[in-house]
C-alpha cells in the first residue's frame, strides 16, 4: 500500500526552506557542465561528493515537470543503496517546490518489477509526481528488468552494484525506446565494469559522453565554499586548508584508495584478487569446454540415465581417449545441482612442474544421480590419476563422499572450503598462473568466474556476486573454483598399495603368469589394474 507523506516531512535537512538551486554561487561549473550536456549517454565518473547526484536530481526535476511536446519523461533513480534512493528523492520533492512552483508530494510505495519470465517481484520506492503527468522515481533496489524502465535511467555509484556487468548491459536496451541513461559513479577498480566501459568508449566502441570528476576540481570549482554555506560557516584561507588537509590526511598511508575516491582513479590493486590480465595471460586456444545443460523436470525422466550415457559416449569419451596415459591427471569439481553451474577440471602434467586443463565440463540442471555417474565414469578412465578434490559443502557432501567411498581416501579428497583453506590454497594457484604453471581454457567465462575471487580483509576469498554466462545463465566463479580445486589435488603425490596373492604352482611361474594379458587380472580389481597399466 502506498503511503503519501508531506514534502516537508522528507525534505533533506541540509537544505535550507529558501534553497534556490538556481541562484547565482550556488552550482559549480562541473554542474553546470553536466546539466548542459543533453546527449542520450552520459557518463560521470568523480570523486566523492562532489555534487553531480545534486545536479542530476535538479535536472531529472525539470525533465518530470516538463510537458511530453516539450521534451518531458518519466525519471528512474537506482541507487546502490536505499538511503542513496531516499536522499535523491529528497532532493527531488525540494527542487520541485522550490523550481518548478509544484505542491508535489513524496510518496512511498510497491514497485511492481515484473521480470522477463513472467514472474513479478516488489520493490520499495519513493515518487514525486508532477502536474505534466510524469514522475521521478527512486527504486530501493535494482529492478530484474531494467529494460521495461522507459523515460530517463540513472544509475548511481554504478561500479558499487551487485553484479554491475548486467546492469550496464540492460540499461542499453533502453535505447530502442528512445530512452535516456546516466551513468555516475566514483571508481572500484580498474577491472570493474564501470571503468571497462569508460575504456571503451575511449576506443570508440560506445557513445557516452564522459565527465571526469575529481574532487580536487570540485574543490577548484567552489566546493569548499559551497560546503560553507550548507553549514553555517565562513569560509576563509586557513580554514580550507585545514578542511582540506583533514579530508587528505583521513586516508593515511593509503594512497591508492586515497586517489581512487577522491581523484577518481582507478586503482590497480582492486577488490579482485585474479584480474583480468593474469588470468588472460595464463589462458590457452583451444582446450575443449564442454556444456551441458537440462531442463528443470529432467530428473523426473525414466530414461534419464540412459541419455546420460549416450551424451557422455558422445562428448566425454573422445576427450578422454585423447588424454595422454603417460601423464598424470588431476581432477576438481565444483558441484551444483541447480541455479550455479557445475564444473568438473580434468588437468594434466606438462612435465614435472606444469600443467594444464585438458578439458572442462560444465553442468546445468543436472540431477544427482547422473552428476554420479558421468564423475565415476571420468574418474574410472583418468590415466596417473594422482588425486581428484571434490567440493563437499552443502549438497557436494553426498556426493565427494561417494566418489570418496567408491575411490578411497588417498585419492579422492572432500574439500569444505573454508576462509582458512581459500587463504592457504589461493596464493598457490594465483602464483601458478602468474608463471603459466597451470593453464586454463580461453574464453570470456573462464575470465568472469576467476574476477570473483575477491580480497575481503587482506584474505582472498569468492565472492557472494553473480554474473551472466555467455549462455545468459548466471555464474558463480564456478570454473575457477573448479580449477583451484584441481590444482590442489595436483600438488601432492598419491600413493596406493596393493596385494597380488601368491600364484599356485600348476598355473606356472608367476612371472609368467605377471606378464600374460591383463583380462584375467582385471577381473574383479576393476579401474586398478587399469591404472597400473596407464603407468600409476
Amino acid at each position: 500500500m502506498s503511503e503519501t507523506l508531506p514534502v516537508e516531512l522528507l525534505g533533506p535537512p541540509a537544505l535550507p526552506a529558501d534553497h534556490d538551486p538556481l541562484a547565482d554561487g550556488i552550482l559549480m561549473a562541473h554542474q553546470r557542465a553536466w546539466l548542459e550536456d543533453q546527449s542520450p549517454l552520459k557518463i560521470a565518473a568523480k570523486g566523492r561528493r562532489t555534487g553531480i547526484t545534486y545536479a542530476e536530481a535538479l535536472d531529472d526535476t525539470l525533465i518530470a515537470a516538463t510537458s511530453r511536446s516539450g521534451g518531458g519523461d518519466n525519471v528512474y533513480y537506482i541507487g546502490d543503496t536505499k538511503d542513496k534512493g531516499l536522499e535523491f528523492i529528497r532532493y527531488v520533492g525540494h527542487f520541485a517546490r522550490v523550481v518548478s512552483k509544484e505542491l508535489a508530494q513524496v510518496e512511498e510505495f510497491l514497485f511492481e518489477d515484473q521480470r522477463d519470465d513472467g514472474q513479478t517481484k516488489h520493490i520499495a520506492a519513493y515518487r514525486v509526481r508532477f502536474a505534466s503527468g510524469f514522475q521521478v522515481v527512486a527504486l530501493s533496489s535494482r529492478p530484474a528488468n531494467i529494460r521495461g524502465l522507459q523515460g530517463v535511467v540513472v544509475i548511481d555509484e554504478a561500479a558499487f552494484h551487485k553484479d554491475v556487468g548486467l546492469v550496464l548491459d540492460a540499461v542499453n536496451a533502453l535505447l530502442i525506446w528512445g530512452g535516456r541513461i546516466r551513468i555516475i559513479s566514483s571508481h572500484n577498480g580498474e577491472d570493474n565494469a564501470f571503468n571497462l566501459l569508460i575504456n571503451d568508449t575511449r576506443a570508440g566502441l560506445y557513445d557516452y559522453s564522459i565527465h571526469h570528476i575529481p574532487f580536487f576540481l570540485a574543490v577548484q570549482n567552489g566546493l569548499y565554499e559551497r560546503v560553507c554555506l550548507m553549514r553555517g560557516w565562513t569560509p576563509t584561507a586557513d580554514g580550507k586548508e585545514e578542511w582540506l588537509n583533514k579530508i587528505l590526511r583521513s586516508y593515511g598511508p593509503r594512497t591508492e584508495a586515497r586517489d581512487e575516491e577522491l581523484g577518481a582513479i582507478p586503482r590497480k590493486s582492486s577488490g579482485s584478487y585474479l584480474p583480468r590480465a593474469l588470468v588472460q595471460k595464463a589462458q590457452q586456444e583451444g582446450i575443449p569446454i564442454i556444456r551441458w545443460s537440462k531442463g528443470e523436470s529432467w530428473y523426473l525422466d525414466d530414461k534419464r540415465l540412459a541419455e546420460a550415457k549416450a551424451w557422455f559416449k558422445e562428448h566425454i569419451e573422445p576427450l578422454l581417449d585423447r588424454l595422454d596415459p603417460k601423464r598424470r591427471t588431476a581432477l576438481g569439481q565444483d558441484f551444483a545441482r541447480d541455479g550455479d553451474l557445475s564444473v568438473i577440471d580434468v588437468a594434466q602434467a606438462i612435465d614435472h612442474t606444469r600443467w594444464a586443463t585438458a578439458f572442462q565440463l560444465e553442468m546445468r540442471r543436472i540431477p544427482f544421480d547422473v552428476q554420479q555417474y558421468v564423475l565415476f565414469e571420468i574418474l574410472d578412465r583418468l590415466p596417473r590419476m594422482q588425486r581428484a578434490a571434490l567440493d563437499a559443502r552443502g549438497n557436494g557432501q553426498s556426493h565427494a563422499e561417494a566418489a570418496q567411498q567408491r575411490f578411497g581416501v588417498e585419492r579422492v579428497l572432500c574439500i569444505k572450503a573454508t576462509q582458512q583453506w581459500y587463504a592457504a590454497a589461493f596464493p598457490e594457484y594465483r602464483a601458478a598462473l602468474e608463471d603459466r604453471s597451470w593453464i586454463l581454457p580461453a574464453g570470456e567465462d573462464v575470465i568472469a568466474d576467476h574476477r570473483l575471487a575477491v580480497l575481503v580483509r587482506g584474505f582472498p576469498t569468492v565472492s557472494d556476486d553473480h554474473v551472466k554466462g555467455s549462455d545468459g545463465e548466471q555464474r558463480h566463479g564456478d570454473s575457477m573454483i573448479a580449477s583451484l580445486l584441481a590444482h590442489h589435488a595436483s600438488q601432492a603425490e598419491a600413493e596406493e598399495y596393493a596385494y597380488r596373492p601368491a600364484l599356485p604352482a600348476a598355473t606356472g611361474s608367476a612371472r609368467d603368469r605377471f606378464m600374460r594379458d591383463d583380462d584375467d587380472f582385471d577381473t574383479g580389481h576393476g579401474s586398478f589394474a587399469r591404472d597400473l597399466r596407464g603407468g600409476f
